[in-house]
């Protein structure tokens, strides 16, 4: 089972990796890193969405906070892409603000070039123009940036373990299983119930709870 770290835990990560941005080597690349892993821990995407991502595929007119416009999601059993659209929720749609306007133009100086990518290589094309990020570079951008700001997790911090992460705080913050199966994209909902991991202890607190409102809804009959 890939269970994912606590929300403080994945709080202290970001806090320290984005600390990290004012004094570190290579700032675009690391804020790159830094964007992506936030966003498939804020809605759960998979790494090879994220390097295929466009930026024209940020669709700011729908919804309350804007979609992702996934163009390449994994489909089933092999059947080929499966599009889908992703709203910009759990402060998605400030990360993507913020990278675009103060990090993307440091790859590149063309917002508008048909099929630029939303997170570009350092590397360029013949036109220089910046050519997409691997999948590599976002792993061991993630990896590294956990082994710095989260010693204390044992295992490998990757991208699907982030998607497991996302899922589990979308059910505990009261999103159903069909909306989750939404945002993550899978075929099949048994898929997203493999990914929510809950405290050991929700059994018993909500029974807390349920008791706590009866007795608030006895004093105010017997009132």
């Amino acid at each position: 089972m890939r269970i994912p770290p606590t929300e403080p835990e994945i709080k202290t990560l970001f806090t320290g990796w984005g600390g990290e941005l004012a004094t570190c080597r290579k700032f675009a690349p690391t804020a790159r890193n830094y964007t992506a892993s936030k966003l498939m821990s804020q809605v759960g995407l998979r790494v090879s969405e994220a390097c295929k991502l466009d930026l024209a595929d940020i669709k700011w007119e729908l919804g309350r906070f804007g979609k992702l416009h996934v163009r390449h999601g994994k489909g089933a059993r092999g059947s080929g892409p499966r599009e889908r659209m992703v709203p910009l929720i759990n402060g998605a749609d400030r990360t993507l603000r913020w990278f675009i306007e103060d990090v993307w133009g440091q790859f590149d100086d063309d917002h508008t070039r048909p099929g630029a990518p939303l997170f570009p290589s350092e590397r360029k094309n013949t036109d220089g123009s910046s050519r997409r990020v691997g999948d590599d570079a976002l792993r061991n951008g993630l990896a590294t940036a956990a082994e710095a700001h989260l010693p204390s997790w044992a295992d490998t911090l990757t991208p699907h373990v982030l998607r497991h992460f996302c899922a589990s705080e979308l059910y505990l913050g009261g999103l159903d299983l069909l909306g989750i199966q939404e945002v993550l994209g899978h075929s099949w909902i048994a898929t997203t119930m493999r990914y929510i991991h809950v405290q050991q202890t929700r059994v018993e607190d909500a029974w807390v709870s349920g008791q706590q409102r009866a007795a608030k809804r006895l004093e105010g009959l017997m009132g």
